[in-house]
C-alpha cells in the first residue's frame, strides 16, 4: 500500500535507495512500519474527534479515511525533501572534495588510499558517502564498481562525471590534472545553478509587487468607468 501511494505521487523510485539518498539507517520495512504506526495514531485521533464532535456521516467517512491517508502521503513527502536536500548538499561539497581527490592523487598516492584519507579526515555527507565506498572496497570490491554504485545510488551527474574520471584511474597518467580539470566544471555547473536559482527567487519578488500595484490601478480605473457607464444607461 506504501509503494502503490508512493507511485500516485510520481514516485518510483524503490524504497531502499531512497532511504539511502536521503541518509536513513531504516530499512525499507523499519519505514514502512513507521509510516504505517503514524496513519494508526492518525486514525485513533481523527475517529475521537469524529465521536466528540458527531459531524455528518459523509463528513466522517471522508476523515476517517483521508486523514491516515494523508500522513502517509506527508511521511512519503517527507522522505523525498531529505533526499533533495542531501543531493544538493552533495553538490555543493563535491567540487572541494574531487580537488582533494586530485591533490592527493597528483602526490603519488592510489586511489584507494586517496579514498580512505579522505573518509577519515573530512565531514560532511561526500565524506559519509566515500566512507561507505571505502567499506565496500575493504569487502573485497573493487574501487570503480563501488564508486559507480555510488554514482548509481546518487543519481547525480556531477557525481557520475567524477566517477568516470576516476573510473580510468589504472590507465591515466596525468589522473590528478584531470580531476582538477572536473572539480572546476562541477564548480561551474553549481555556480550556473546557483544564479538560476537566485534569479528565479528575484522573479518571484516581484510577483506580489506587480499585484500590489495593479490592484489599485485597476480600482482607480474601474470606478470613473462603472460610472461613466451607469451614466450612459440612464
Amino acid at each position: 500500500f506504501g509503494s502503490l501511494l508512493a507511485n500516485a505521487m510520481g514516485i518510483h523510485t524503490p524504497l531502499d535507495v531512497r532511504l539511502a539518498r536521503a541518509g536513513r539507517e531504516q530499512t525499507p520495512g523499519e519505514f514502512r512500519l513507521s509510516q504505517l504506526t503514524g496513519a494508526l495514531a492518525t486514525l485513533g485521533v481523527t475517529s475521537m474527534a469524529v465521536l466528540l464532535v458527531g459531524p455528518p456521516v459523509p463528513v466522517s467517512i471522508v476523515l476517517l479515511l483521508g486523514a491516515p491517508v494523508l500522513v502517509a502521503l506527508l511521511t512519503e513527502r517527507r522522505l523525498e525533501t531529505e533526499a533533495a536536500a542531501r543531493g544538493a548538499i552533495v553538490s555543493l561539497e563535491l567540487p572541494v572534495v574531487a580537488e582533494q581527490l586530485g591533490i592527493l592523487l597528483g602526490s603519488g598516492l592510489s586511489l584507494g588510499a586517496a579514498l580512505d584519507r579522505i573518509a577519515r579526515r573530512s565531514d560532511g555527507v561526500v565524506a559519509t558517502e566515500l566512507a561507505n565506498v571505502v567499506r565496500e572496497v575493504r569487502r573485497g570490491r573493487t574501487e570503480t564498481d563501488a564508486l559507480r554504485d555510488w554514482a548509481r545510488l546518487t543519481d547525480s551527474q556531477s557525481v557520475d562525471r567524477l566517477v568516470s574520471v576516476l573510473s580510468v584511474h589504472r590507465d591515466a597518467s596525468a589522473l590528478g590534472a584531470l580531476i582538477s580539470t572536473e572539480a572546476r566544471a562541477i564548480r561551474d555547473a553549481s555556480h550556473r545553478a546557483l544564479v538560476e536559482s537566485i534569479e528565479k527567487r528575484a522573479q518571484l519578488v516581484w510577483v506580489p509587487v506587480t499585484v500590489a500595484t495593479l490592484v489599485p490601478g485597476l480600482i482607480l480605473i474601474g470606478v470613473p468607468f462603472v460610472r461613466a457607464m451607469s451614466a450612459v444607461a440612464g
